[in-house]
């Protein structure tokens, strides 16, 4: 049996230590909140301080920054982007490719196209069929 951890060096030169998530077997890094039901896909990596709730699905290879929040049933694409505190709300769906920017808040049932960037600080609504709401 192989061990369920794997430590990364960061760019400062800290050790990081991620253990494999069960659901997926994403990384999951020491400090990170993940509920048991979430799917975290291999390739995915979840930063410290990062909270994803119930029913969230993170896909292969997206990145989740540092204490940002993911909502229960929310869907990230693979290969999204998700920064440094930003919070994506229940049943969100971030599309593939999509860069959400740090401390950025994507609303409950939002639907964020594929390639999209959504800027640092920005908050953003949208509509069934995606189109954003006026704030």
């Amino acid at each position: 049996m192989g061990k369920n951890y794997v430590d990364i060096e960061n760019d400062r030169g800290e050790l990081l230590r991620y253990r494999k998530h069960t659901n997926g077997r994403g990384l999951i890094a020491h400090g990170a909140k993940v509920h048991p039901s979430a799917i975290i896909e291999a390739g995915a990596y979840v930063e410290p301080g990062v909270q994803i709730a119930a029913g969230a699905h993170v896909g292969r290879g997206v990145w989740v920054e540092a204490d940002a929040v993911i909502g229960p049933e929310a869907d990230i694409a693979p290969h999204a982007h998700i920064g440094s505190g930003a919070a994506i709300g229940a049943g969100a769906k971030i599309g593939v490719r999509t860069h959400v920017g740090t401390g950025a808040r994507v609303a409950v049932g939002s639907l964020i196209g594929d390639d999209e960037t959504i800027g640092d600080g920005e908050r953003v609504a949208t509509d069934r069929r995606g189109l954003r709401l006026a704030a």
